[in-house]
This record gives C-alpha cells, structure tokens and sequence, in this order.
C-alpha cells in the first residue's frame, strides 16, 4: 500500500494507520512526498512496516508500539519519542532527543544525532552509527544507548541504571556518569546490538559507562555534583 502526502492529508494517513490491528493483510505501507512533515507514522500499535521516502519532521514514529517505521531520509526533533516496542529505523541523521522517554523497542540511527539522544530513556535500546551531541543520555533510567562515533559534553548527566556504549571520544561525562568495568553481560548486550543494527565492529572497541549512583538520594557531600 502507498500513500502520497502531496496528494492527501497527514491526518488521514495517521488515522488509516492506526485503525489497524494485529489481524491486518495490510502490512507494508509506503509513504511518499513526507516533505518533513511532523508527527508521521505516530500511534502505531499494529505489525505492520511503514517506509517513509524521504525526509520526516518532528516527533516521528512517536508512541510506537509494535510497528517497524523505516525513514529514507533524516528525521526531526523527538524521533521514536515515548516508543513502546517495534523498531524505528532512520537512514540519516536526527535532530535533538531521539528516542526521549522510550520504554521499550530499537531505534537505529545510521548518521549522527543531536543533543539530547536517549533523554530519559526507560528500557529502549538506540543504535546511533554516527556521533551524539551534547547532554545525551540526560536521566536515562534503562536501556542500552550505543554510539559508534563519539559523544558531545555532559554524556549520561544524571544517570540511573541505563547502559552507554561508546566507540569514540567524549568530550565530558555529566555529573554522576563514570567508567564502567566490561562484564559478560554487558559484551552479550552490546554485540546483539551491533548485530541488529548492522555495525561491524567488536565489544573491545567500545568504553562502557554508567552510574556512580552517589545522586540516586541526595546527601550534603555530594551536593557539588548536583
């Protein structure tokens, strides 16, 4: 099925899109002239895979929950934001915040992506191949955040119990982020991830970052890192 924005409505094609369920022999959309329109593909719960050719604006795939939304072009701010499971797979670059508050699923970026990436994530796992700007990872609770390139300042402020991966440089870590040691668990998560997104490169290649947990409570000698 093919649905063209230059000829129809966003609002419809969202609204056709989300009135599908599990049962549907509908399952491979394209969605032709996206002209970076906001909010495309938003909603979904059903498993169906949706092919936007071209470029998308904000908040695409958002609330995702089930489908696999592919972008042939770059994305806007907010990308596979709130998203509960599914993939969201962006061949260019994204603005600031992909994938923020996610619960859930993979979003793969295969350029670089903005400040913020990953901002409170909650169990999604994100692939960028390229770099991540600054403040990524910001209250990030859970989930696995893997950058192949490097990362901007303030990587992981205020870190909860999310996992950071990262390949290149950073060029400062945010208050209560530190080094980790590499566990078995960790090379298991990390080399699964690769693979799904189709990296090429091995566990040792990467620093693994994550909580000091001296902000999990607040006490008067930590106060300086607040």
């Amino acid at each position: 099925m093919s649905f063209d924005l230059g000829a129809a409505p966003l609002r419809e094609l969202n609204a056709t899109l989300q009135g599908l369920d599990s049962t549907t022999n509908q399952t491979a959309w394209s969605v032709l002239n996206p002209r970076g329109g906001h909010a495309i593909a938003v909603g979904l719960t059903a498993p169906v895979t949706v092919t936007i050719e071209g470029h998308a604006g904000y908040y695409c795939a958002g609330m995702n929950d089930g489908a696999t939304v592919i972008v042939n072009g770059s994305a806007g701010t907010g990308v596979a934001e709130n998203m509960m499971s599914g993939l969201v797979h962006v061949k260019g670059d994204v603005s600031q915040s992909a994938g923020a508050t996610a619960h859930g699923g993979l979003l793969i970026v295969d350029g670089n992506a903005s400040a913020r990436c990953g901002i409170s994530m909650k169990g999604v796992n994100i692939v960028v191949k390229g770099n991540v700007g600054h403040m990524s990872a910001f209250m990030a609770q859970s989930g696995n955040l893997v950058i192949c390139g490097d990362a901007g300042e303030a990587l992981g402020d205020s870190l909860y119990e999310a996992r950071l991966f990262v390949k290149g440089s950073v060029k400062s870590l945010g208050a209560d982020c530190e080094v980790k040691e590499m566990s078995a668990e960790d090379k298991t998560i990390l080399v699964d991830l690769l693979a799904k997104a189709g990296v090429d490169a091995k566990p040792e290649e990467f620093t693994r970052y994550g909580s000091a947990r001296k902000l999990y409570n607040f006490h008067v000698d930590n106060a300086g890192a607040y």
